[in-house]
C-alpha cells in the first residue's frame, strides 16, 4: 500500500515551537500532537533544512560485520551517521547515512524511531541507510540473541554501544534542529564512473548457473578478466541550497563499498574517504553518501584487494562526486511529496527453522562464521512470522525522485526505477532496512550463486517490490 503525503509547510509560529521544544528535551511527548498539527498546516514557502553528524565509530574489541571477520583492532578513519531533516512540508522529513554494515529487522525500526522522536515526526517519515562497508558494525537483535544463546560464539553486537550511538544521533538531531536554514533551491546531477562498479555474476557455466563470485576484490586475472557485466555507471547528486550557497548533497552509486577488509582495521573504505575528501573540499555543504542497488555489483573486476587499489577506487569515486557537481544546475523548490509504501515479503521456503538451528550446532559445523548466519536467516523468519512489513519510501522534490529501499536489491531494481520514470533520474538508496539480506530477481534464482543463497525472501518477492516502487514513483 502506498500513502502520499504533500502537505503544505509548517508555519513559522510552529516551526519555531517546535525547536523551542526540542531545545527543551520534550520532543518525544510531543511528537504525535506536532504531527497532527503539522498536518493541518497549508502555508507555502517555509521549507528549511538541518543537517546533522556524529561519530559512530565502534570500539577496540566490538565486532565488526556481525561477528564472524576479525573486531576492530585499530581505526583507519572514523564512521560516521549523516543525516537532514527538512522542516515545512508537513511532519518532518529525516534521511540518514550511516557508515555500518547493516541495521536489521528491529535495528532499524530503532533507529527511524529514534530518529522520529528526536525530530518530532514519524518512523514513516524517516529514512535510515547504511553504506554497507564491512569492516563496521553489523546489528540484528533477534539474531544477537540467538548467537548469544551458543556461548563459544561472539557477540554479534554490543548493546550498550548501540544505544550510545542512539542517544548520540537523537542529541545531534535536537541541536541540529534550531540551525535549520531556508532552503529555496534543488538541483540533481550526475556522471559517470569508469573502473569500479562490475557485476559479481558473470562466471556461468553451459547451464546458465553461477560457477563462481567474482567479489568485492579479486586476485584471480581470468575473473577479472571477463566483462564488467549488467551496472549501473552513472553517480547522482541531489543538492538543497539556500540562497547561493549549496547546503547539503546527496550522493548515489550503486556498488558494494569494500576494497579490502577482515584485518580488524576500521575504515568507513573508498566511497567514505571519496566522501570525506569532498566534505573537507565544501565544510559548509553537508555531504551524505548512499550505496544505490548494489547486491550482483562490486568492485571485483577492478579491485585486488590492495591499499593501492583502495587509493584508486578512492580516487575514482571522488573524482565522480566532483564531475557530478559540476553539472548541477539551481533551480527553484516549489513541491514536496513523501511517499511511502510497507510491503511483506515473503520468506524463502528453503529456509527450514529446524534446519536452521541444526546448522548453529558446534557438533554440525565447526567454523563460527558458518554457525552464526543461519541466526540471521531464524531472524526474518521471525520477523515475517509476526506480519512486520518493510518500510519503502520516496520524496519527491518537483521533478527529482529520492528512492529508499531495504536490503540488498539486485541492480536491475534501481534499472527498472528509472525506467518508471523515463527521461527523469531516479536517486536510489538501498540498504535500509537488511533483515532479508539480498534480493536478487526471481530469473536469477534458478541460477544460485552466493547472493541467491543468502536471500533469505522468496522469488515471489520480485513482483512486490516492483510494483511498490512503480506505486512510489509513479
Amino acid at each position: 500500500m502506498v500513502s502520499r503525503d504533500a502537505l503544505g509547510p509548517v508555519p513559522e509560529s510552529r516551526r519555531r515551537f517546535l525547536e523551542q521544544m526540542l531545545k527543551a528535551g520534550v520532543a518525544t511527548a510531543l511528537a504525535p500532537a506536532l504531527v497532527r498539527a503539522a498536518a493541518t498546516a497549508e502555508s507555502a514557502g517555509d521549507l528549511h533544512l538541518a543537517t546533522f553528524r556524529c561519530d559512530v565509530t565502534p570500539p577496540a574489541g566490538h565486532s565488526l560485520c556481525g561477528g564472524w571477520i576479525k573486531p576492530a583492532a585499530a581505526v583507519d578513519d572514523p564512521l560516521e551517521a549523516i543525516g537532514l531533516v527538512l522542516l515545512g512540508a508537513g511532519a518532518p522529513i529525516v534521511i540518514c547515512a550511516v557508515d555500518w554494515t547493516g541495521l536489521l529487522n528491529d535495528a532499524h525500526l530503532d533507529w527511524r524511531s529514534a530518529l522520529a522522536a528526536a525530530a518530532g515526526t514519524v518512523p514513516d517519515r524517516v529514512a535510515v541507510h547504511c553504506v554497507h562497508q564491512h569492516n563496521a558494525p553489523l546489528v540484528c537483535p533477534e539474531a544477537a540473541r540467538l548467537v548469544a544463546e551458543q556461548r563459544d560464539l561472539p557477540a554479534v553486537y554490543d548493546r550498550d554501544f548501540h544505544r550510545r550511538c542512539l542517544d548520540a544521533v537523537q542529541a545531534a538531531v535536537v541541536a541540529a534542529l534550531p540551525r535549520a536554514r531556508p532552503v529555496t533551491a534543488v538541483a540533481q546531477g550526475k556522471a559517470r564512473i569508469d573502473g569500479v562498479a562490475s557485476n559479481r555474476r558473470v562466471a556461468r557455466d553451459a547451464a546458465g548457473r553461477i560457477a563462481v563470485m567474482r567479489g568485492s576484490s579479486c586476485k584471480d586475472p581470468a575473473l577479472a578478466a571477463l566483462p564488467e557485466g549488467l551496472v549501473d555507471p552513472w553517480l547522482r547528486t541531489v543538492a538543497f541550497y539556500s540562497g547561493t550557497e549549496k547546503i547539503a548533497a546527496c550522493h548515489y552509486y550503486a556498488t558494494h563499498p569494500m576494497s579490502y577488509y577482515g584485518d580488524g582495521r576500521v575504515s568507513s573504505d573508498f566511497c567514505g574517504l571519496a566522501r570525506k575528501r569532498r566534505q573537507a573540499e565544501e565544510p559548509g555543504c553537508t555531504q551524505l553518501y548512499f550505496t544505490g542497488c548494489a547486491g550482483n555489483i562490486a568492485a571485483g573486476k577492478y579491485n585486488d584487494g590492495t591499499p593501492a587499489a583502495r587509493g584508486r577506487l578512492t580516487e575514482r569515486i571522488y573524482g565522480g562526486l566532483v564531475a557530478a557537481a559540476a553539472t548541477l544546475r539551481p533551480a527553484p523548490l516549489r513541491k514536496i511529496e513523501w511517499r511511502t509504501a510497507a510491503v511483506e515479503l515473503p520468506p524463502n521456503p528453503a529456509l527450514g527453522p529446524g534446519a536452521l538451528r541444526e546448522l548453529m550446532d558446534p557438533r554440525r559445523e565447526p567454523a563460527p562464521a558458518l554457525r552464526m548466519r543461519p541466526a540471521f536467516k531464524l531472524a526474518l523468519l521471525d520477523r515475517c512470522a509476526r506480519r512486520v512489513p518493510f518500510a519503502l519510501s520516496a520524496l519527491h522534490l518537483d521533478g527529482v525522485a529520492l528512492l529508499h529501499l531495504p536490503a540488498e536489491p539486485f541492480v536491475e531494481y534501481q534499472l527498472f526505477a528509472q525506467e518508471v520514470r523515463p527521461g527523469r533520474d531516479v536517486a536510489v538508496a538501498a540498504y535500509g532496512d537488511g533483515g532479508p539480506w539480498y534480493l536478487p530477481t526471481r530469473a536469477e534464482y534458478p541460477a544460485g550463486g552466493y547472493e541467491v543463497d543468502f536471500a533469505f525472501c522468496a522469488p515471489e518477492a520480485e513482483a512486490l517490490l516492483r510494483g511498490a516502487i512503480a506505486g512510489l514513483l509513479g
